[in-house]
Parts: C-alpha cells; sequence; structure tokens
C-alpha cells in the first residue's frame, strides 16, 4: 500500500509535487496519524532543494490529525485523540512519528489552528526562553510579520516585555499593535535605544544592524535567515562589552512544548493567524504567497477538503 504525499521533486515547481510513499509502519514508540491539515514554512522551500532530503521524499513538518492507531509500547495518545504533530514528512495522507513529537489538541482548538502552531510557535518560544524573557526587558523582534515574528510578539508581550516590532512595509504591521507590540517599526532606522533581546528572522545586513543595537549582556536569538543576503560585521564589530548571538535550531522530541502551544491557544494567549488556507492541491499558490511574502502569519493545507 502507498500513501499519497507532497514529496521532493527536482521537475517540478518549486522542486515541489505530489507522489506516492510507502504506507508508514508506526514503531513501538509512535502512532500512526492521519493527517487533516498541515503548515508551510520556509524550510519546507528549503529542503526541497537543498539537498537535504533525497528526490521522492516526504517534505513538510507540521500538521495536525488523528492518531488512528496508537503506539504498541502503550505510551503517547489513544486511537481517535486529536494530535498536533512535528516531524520530517508531515506532508502526507498518514505519518508515523514517534510520542515524544506530538501533543493532544483539546476541542475548543481547531486542528487547522494547531497545525499553524509547530514550527513558528516553537522557535518563539524556546528562542525568548532560551533569552530570558521577562517583565520589563526590551525585546525586538524582526520580521515580526511572519509566523515567528507574530508569535514572538504575542509570547513577549504576556511576559511582561516592552515589544518592538520591525517590518518591512507599514502595511506589514497591521494588527502587532493587537497582538501587543508596544512599537512598530519599519526597518531599523527608527530604533535608538538599545535592546536586551532580538528574535532575528531576517538575516543579511538587518542581522548586523541588529547586532548593534544589542545591550550589554543582551541575546539575539537568530531562528531564521528569510533574506537569503549575507550579513557582513564591520571590524571590531564584536568586540566590546559582552553579548551573544545564538543560532537555533528545532529539535523535534517537543511535546512539553507542543503541549505548552496548544494550551497557550486554548486560553487565547496565542491565536494562530492563518493568511492562506486553501487544499493541498493548491500547495503552488501557497509556496508562491510565501514566497512573495504576501501571507500573513502562516499557511496552512486543508488535506481533508
Amino acid at each position: 500500500m502507498s500513501t499519497r504525499a507532497l514529496i521532493v521533486d527536482p521537475s517540478a515547481h518549486d522542486s515541489i509535487g505530489f507522489g506516492e510513499i510507502a504506507d508508514p509502519v508506526a514503531g513501538p514508540g509512535q502512532v500512526l496519524v492521519e493527517v487533516r491539515h498541515a503548515s508551510l514554512n520556509y524550510a519546507d522551500l528549503n529542503n526541497a532543494g537543498n539537498g537535504r532530503l533525497p528526490a521522492g521524499a516526504a517534505l513538510g513538518l507540521d500538521a495536525a490529525g488523528v492518531v488512528v492507531r496508537e503506539a504498541a509500547d502503550g505510551s503517547g495518545p489513544a486511537a481517535g485523540t486529536r494530535v498536533v504533530l512535528f516531524a520530517d514528512g508531515a506532508f502526507a495522507e498518514r505519518v508515523a512519528v514517534d510520542v515524544a513529537s506530538v501533543a493532544e489538541v483539546p476541542d475548543g482548538v481547531g486542528l487547522a489552528e494547531a497545525a499553524a502552531l509547530p514550527t513558528a510557535g516553537l522557535a518563539a518560544l524556546r528562542s525568548l526562553r532560551t533569552a530570558a524573557v521577562a517583565p520589563g526587558k526590551r525585546v525586538l523582534v524582526t520580521g515580526a510579520s511572519g509566523g515567528v515574528g507574530r508569535y514572538a510578539v504575542r509570547l513577549a508581550a504576556h511576559a511582561g516585555a516592552h515589544v518592538i516590532a520591525s517590518v518591512g512595509s507599514p502595511a506589514r504591521g497591521d494588527g502587532l499593535a493587537h497582538l501587543g507590540a508596544d512599537e512598530v517599526v519599519v526597518g531599523l532606522d527608527d530604533v535608538k535605544e538599545p535592546v536586551d533581546i532580538v528574535v532575528e528572522t531576517v538575516g543579511g545586513p538587518q542581522l548586523v544592524t541588529a547586532w548593534r543595537l544589542l545591550a550589554p549582556g543582551g541575546s539575539l536569538q537568530s531562528v531564521g535567515w528569510a533574506s537569503g543576503e549575507p550579513a557582513v560585521f564591520p571590524p571590531y564589530a564584536t568586540v566590546g562589552p559582552p553579548k551573544t548571538l545564538v543560532s537555533y535550531v528545532n529539535e523535534f522530541a517537543a511535546a512539553a512544548d507542543l503541549a505548552e502551544l496548544v494550551r497557550l491557544t486554548a486560553d487565547g494567549v496565542l491565536v494562530p493567524e492563518i493568511g492562506w488556507r486553501g487544499p493541498w492541491e493548491r500547495f503552488a499558490e501557497a509556496t508562491d504567497a510565501l514566497r512573495g511574502r504576501r501571507v500573513t502569519g502562516k499557511a496552512v493545507f486543508d488535506l481533508d477538503a
């Protein structure tokens, strides 16, 4: 038997196309999930063409659905449980996933909204935790209109920080004040005072400027590089009072943090914003919108249309 999936296809648009993969078989510590919704990330676009995944491999990291077979060792959620997952190969009708990478979704949270949480929500939650966000700290979020950025703005504001949201154009700043941003700026020229934490998603020259704005003892969390441009630091830029630039990567063993994101969503602290949604047959439309920065928040595929 086989399962339909969005796979690496070098001959297709954006190197992404539909294909058939072997029907997944869940191991002892895995559940088998029927995927209902999945969320697109820049990482998926990169993975389609950077050689990390071979041709024919299923793409995707973020999905939500229903457990159709519980783990043979008795761990994890039971069959019939609604879950969100963070795992390789999530863009498939069925996926076998470690119980350490799934969390139950309560009835008050939609599965489409849950699917919009993992990659972006984990990056925002974990980077702010690593930087020790706290009341009164000044937090700069670059690329604040994107998936990671919007979650970071909301989580930092919820923690009591003073939040500065940087965007690429005035229109991209819509709604950020409602999420809790104290200041919304275009670029970084209008940021005059030092900041304690930077959640940096743009890379390139903006990362260099953000580093300059970082106060002594501050932490710059580099969680994305949407610009694709090099970051060139002038001489002595890294000589001076101690401050840190921390690289970031999402780890798959995310059950506890996924549960925290779902809880925050159920409590109304987080509201996943879906800027594009449609059947996964329209994936090319979604990838073009994401590359063209026409998606506010997240792009979500419906597999059960």
